[in-house]
């Protein structure tokens, strides 16, 4: 694939625009990727299911690093986070893990009797040969670390 020189930079925008900014991007040329899930929401009169930034306020942009000004022309978009004084880098490997992620419906997993610190296998649910740690169970919810990528995922249990 030609595009080696093309990296994965993470954006950050104002809160609530990730979805509009990815949209801008994508409609001038720049490789735009915004992962989102569905949330069922209630209000007092309907239900409704929404899409929401698995990422708050961040999204990720695909392009040279002698590009990178070119993304600051879009409203909404703030800088680029940074790591260690570095503009913030993403593996297509981790891109393709928060595809995965971002399909799934976490609402039908079912968890049983999970204690923090167990190690669990993430294959069935689609994210590639990755494990997590459980870091915490309350209520309903559980919390998994992905080792390799330092991400935390939230689980509804049924």
């Amino acid at each position: 694939m030609p595009q080696n020189n093309n990296h994965w930079f993470v954006l950050v925008t104002k809160p609530r625009n990730e979805q509009k900014v990815e949209s801008r991007l994508n409609d001038i040329g720049i490789q735009a990727y915004c992962p989102v899930r569905t949330e069922l929401r209630q209000w007092s009169d309907r239900k409704k299911k929404i899409k929401v930034p698995l990422l708050p306020s961040m999204l990720l942009v695909k392009l040279p690093n002698n590009l990178r000004q070119t993304v600051f022309d879009i409203p909404y978009v703030r800088r680029y986070l940074y790591w260690q004084g570095q503009p913030a880098v993403v593996k297509e490997q981790e891109v393709e893990v928060l595809r995965k992620v971002s399909d799934q419906e976490f609402a039908s997993v079912t968890l049983q009797k999970y204690t923090p610190g167990i190690k669990i296998d993430l294959k069935p649910l689609g994210i590639l040969d990755a494990t997590g740690t459980i870091k915490y169970v309350s209520g309903n919810q559980c919390c998994v670390v992905i080792d390799s990528l330092g991400y935390m995922l939230k689980f509804q249990l049924s």
